[in-house]
């Protein structure tokens, strides 16, 4: 008899990183930002380290994007652009504080040779973006309400040639869809009920029957703010009961401890870019 364990199969993922070496809360744009409270960027790096060292552990490739001093929040790498099939759409993002590294992100992917579209919407990347290649023929969710305009969702289904599904979040403590939710493997997703509004719920509900629901416990653990092969999920170490919930549907949850970024407002996804070729 086949376990639901054997069915999961890992796929080797290429991402992006950037080291949090500038890391700190000199700004609050977020709930979860606290300018009061002391950030220890020693080891901020350290747990950083082990995020990256944990996902090369697992046989993915990891590329490495050079920080900016005066730009503390490069290391939430995935709100840099959002990348589909080889085609990258930028990000342009709400704040002025983070403005400045979209264009550092531009010039990482323009220097590798991917095709690059400049927005002309506010949006901030894969912070509010999800690809599910195997999901109804290939499909994008799109977060709005706090980061990223919804007309930013239009831009993107031209850009990428793939069509978004715009989910409404309603929670500030979830002001990004990765927060909220994340692909567990190319046809499935984990999500937080609570943070979209009643109609981006029942969506939710149509599109993904068997996705796995999250409760409050685990999305104020930044437990869905995580990335999957299709077996192993890295999650943040706090999101004990959600890692229960992931490994009783078949994964195998990887914790990382990630105290220092979540200050910040950030945990395992914000850290990284997925590089879809």
């Amino acid at each position: 008899m086949v376990t639901v364990n054997q069915q999961r199969v890992p796929r080797k993922r290429t991402y992006l990183m950037c080291s949090p070496e500038h890391f700190a809360v000199e700004y609050a744009i977020n709930p979860w930002m606290d300018v009061t409270a002391p950030v220890d960027a020693e080891l901020a790096v350290k747990q950083w380290d082990r995020l990256r060292e944990t996902l090369v552990g697992l046989g993915h490739e990891v590329h490495l994007l050079t920080p900016e001093r005066g730009l503390p929040d490069m290391v939430f790498a995935a709100n840099g652009a959002f990348v589909v099939d080889g085609t990258v759409y930028g990000a342009q993002f709400k704040h002025e504080q983070r403005a400045a590294e979209a264009a550092a992100h531009r010039a990482f992917y323009e220097e590798h040779g991917w095709r690059f579209i400049a927005p002309n919407q506010t949006n901030e990347g894969e912070g509010d973006f999800a690809y599910l290649p195997d999901a109804h023929g290939g499909l994008i969710l799109a977060g709005h309400g706090f980061r990223t305009e919804v007309a930013a969702h239009a831009e993107a289904q031209e850009a990428l040639a793939r069509p978004v599904v715009s989910l409404h979040l309603v929670d500030p403590r979830f002001y990004h869809l990765d927060v909220a939710l994340a692909s567990i493997d190319d046809e499935n997703v984990v999500y937080y009920p609570g943070a979209f509004s009643a109609a981006s719920q029942k969506v939710l509900a149509q599109l993904f029957p068997d996705a796995v629901i999250a409760d409050d416990e685990d999305a104020l653990s930044f437990g869905l703010n995580l990335v999957s092969d299709g077996l192993n999920v890295v999650l943040n170490s706090d999101a004990t009961r959600l890692a229960g919930k992931l490994k009783a549907a078949g994964y195998h949850p990887v914790p990382v401890e990630l105290a220092e970024l979540k200050k910040g407002g950030g945990s395992v996804k914000c850290c990284i870019a997925e590089l879809r070729h």
